[in-house]
């Protein structure tokens, strides 16, 4: 049956509209059941802790719980790599860190995802300085004996990791590079790098503040400096790696969320409005401040600057990386 040219485009107008339909009523209908939250990484490390205090806050917001999965292995790549793998409805998103969606690049060479193509950004939950920290006995007063302790004795220290790949792991790599020095490196899962610290099991690392700031108020470990432009109120004493005399070592560890590629527009839009609730609500911002991280302002936020951010972060860590030979599986 051959229809009239009319006709023919009146049914393909229609059939055009029916996706568009579709995604308009899944929106509205969103969220219609609870939403996992990845996090790649053991329970009780910071992407975790940020995750749960967030998502406690969005939950209220969309009306439906977000229940937070631990999902640890391969520098938090396994657990990136499922969220990737989950269907793109906004029912499964992860919480994405420096380490995944930046350093990840340069460190595995056979990683199954892109940063920047493979996920769609939801935005920046909340950063978290990085620290110099060392065990309690270890020798050295300040960041100036300590640079020139670990440079006339690298062959004889062990540095604490959370695994090639983590944000320790690749902020001590930075370290190292500028020091020049290659002590071992010996990998612990999740906060066991801060507790063989505590232990005096290894000489030093480089921490995230939330996972140090208890240790430090509790004396079981020293801190040598902030790796960020100002100092942190909580650690006010701490000087900042610029004022010590490493300008070049400046890190922030950041987490943020993202959801897999093609999940609709409208959808993303639901998320990030509840996350940006979330980060205005003072009893959210409280507890994130108390931990020591850094709540990133209006124009962090979102989904094209936390996109920004990740081409930025790939760019910056890979040359690193390379340069110092270091790959993973």
């Amino acid at each position: 049956m051959t229809l009239p040219r009319r006709q023919f485009l009146h049914l393909a107008a229609g059939a055009a509209v029916i996706p568009a339909v579709s995604r308009i009523a899944t929106a509205q209908t969103y969220p219609a059941r609870p939403i996992t939250v990845i996090v790649p990484f053991p329970a009780g490390g910071t992407a975790d802790t940020i995750a749960r205090i967030v998502g406690e806050h969005m939950s209220r917001t969309l009306g439906q719980p977000a229940i937070v999965e631990n999902v640890g292995g391969a520098g938090g790549t396994t657990g990136s790599i499922r969220a990737m793998r989950a269907n793109p409805d906004g029912y499964t998103i992860v919480m994405g860190t420096m380490g995944t969606h930046g350093a990840s690049a340069g460190f595995y060479p056979k990683l199954a995802y892109k940063p920047d193509v493979d996920f769609a950004p939801i935005g920046l939950a909340a950063g978290t300085p990085m620290l110099i920290v060392a065990k309690k006995e270890f020798p050295a007063n300040d960041l100036q004996e300590f640079i020139s302790y670990v440079r006339t004795h690298a062959d004889k220290l062990n540095v604490s990791h959370a695994g090639a790949g983590s944000t320790m792991f690749t902020t001590c790599l930075l370290l190292h590079s500028v020091l020049n020095v290659k002590p071992t490196m010996i990998p612990f899962t999740g906060v066991g790098a801060v507790n063989a610290l505590v232990a005096g099991q290894v000489d030093y690392t480089c921490d995230i503040a939330v996972t140090s700031i208890p240790q430090l108020k509790a004396g079981t470990i020293k801190a040598y400096a902030i790796l960020t432009e100002e100092r942190h109120p909580i650690l006010p004493n701490v000087p900042t790696s610029t004022e010590a005399g490493l300008p070049d070592v400046r890190v922030t560890a950041w987490n943020g969320l993202f959801a897999p590629k093609a999940t609709p527009k409208a959808v993303l839009d639901r998320l990030t409005d509840a996350l940006d609730k979330a980060l205005d609500h003072n009893g959210t911002r409280n507890r994130l401040v108390e931990l020591g991280c850094d709540i990133p302002g209006k124009t962090r936020r979102g989904q094209q600057p936390l996109a920004e951010l990740v081409k930025s972060e790939i760019a910056r860590w890979t040359p690193i990386i390379n340069a110092a030979g270091v790959k993973a599986d």
